[in-house]
């Protein structure tokens, strides 16, 4: 998967989330986070850093690509 915008990072998070039969409840503790903080990242919220980051990498010429494991 290709990483364009912040919201490409949710859309990786919930599909690799959900390959691994995880819930959101669980990833969030898993990961130390509040379960509305890691539905808001799935959604494409809460991402303006990411944005920003990527946005950077952009002009640099760079291309971010996300690889998930097979299950």
């Amino acid at each position: 998967m290709v990483v364009r915008r912040g919201s490409d990072i949710g859309l990786a998070i919930a599909e690799a989330r959900r390959s691994r039969g995880l819930s959101q409840q669980g990833l969030a503790e898993l990961s130390g986070i509040e379960r509305t903080y890691l539905a808001r990242l799935e959604a494409g919220h809460s991402v303006v850093l990411v944005e920003r980051a990527l946005r950077t990498l952009r002009r640099l010429g760079a291309e971010v690509v996300i690889e998930l494991p097979g299950p």
